[in-house]
């Protein structure tokens, strides 16, 4: 199924509007994750990486629904994405160091071609409203403006997410993002 149009958020995700720029000052940031896994067991992938992301966080995660989507590029098997919010406290790049030795353990070759078939996918969406780009490092993720396998996830989280270095609201990128077949799927977080 296409679709273009918001999902609903379910009952269990109904709480409290998060901030998604939270003061400076504020010891943990409010950190939004997309996770993404199309090789191998993927639904075992992204539930270690679950049980990883609430290790790391220093308060409870919150948890999109879990959607299947077609691949982009060569791959031919559809991916398992969500999005997890985590707190964090400590530097972004101390995060993304973390994240990518959790690929690793979990089977992911630290040298890939692009947009490939991969165990787990961990990305940093947005770190609290941070502007970064160095090296290493690019803050909001470049692309997660123009990918409905963010956008959907992220939305069931944060409706009122905002990019906040182009300031458009997470429901107009999802009406301008490319199509693609996606769907919420059929396993989603016990």
């Amino acid at each position: 199924m296409s679709t273009h149009s918001p999902h609903s958020t379910p009952d269990s995700f109904n709480e409290a509007p998060l901030s998604v720029n939270p003061r400076a000052e504020d010891a943990a940031q409010s950190v939004f994750i997309a996770l993404g896994s199309n090789e191998g067991d993927s639904t075992s992938h992204l539930v270690q990486a679950r049980l990883f992301l609430q290790d790391i966080s220093s308060s409870p995660i919150r948890a999109s629904r879990v959607y299947q989507t077609e691949p982009i590029g060569p791959s031919d098997n559809d991916f398992l994405n969500a999005v997890i919010r985590i707190s964090w406290n400590s530097n972004p790049e101390a995060l993304l160091n973390r994240l990518k030795e959790q690929e690793r353990i979990q089977g992911r070759p630290s040298r890939y071609p692009k947009w490939t078939s991969r165990t787990l996918d961990l990305d940093i969406i947005d770190f609290g409203g941070l502007i970064l780009n160095n090296d290493r490092l690019q803050l909001p993720h470049p692309a997660a403006a123009e990918r409905l396998f963010v956008l959907l996830p992220l939305h069931d989280l944060a409706p009122e997410w905002y990019d906040p270095v182009t300031k458009k609201a997470i429901s107009e990128l999802i009406k301008k993002a490319p199509e693609m077949r996606i769907e919420v799927g059929a396993w989603q977080w016990e």
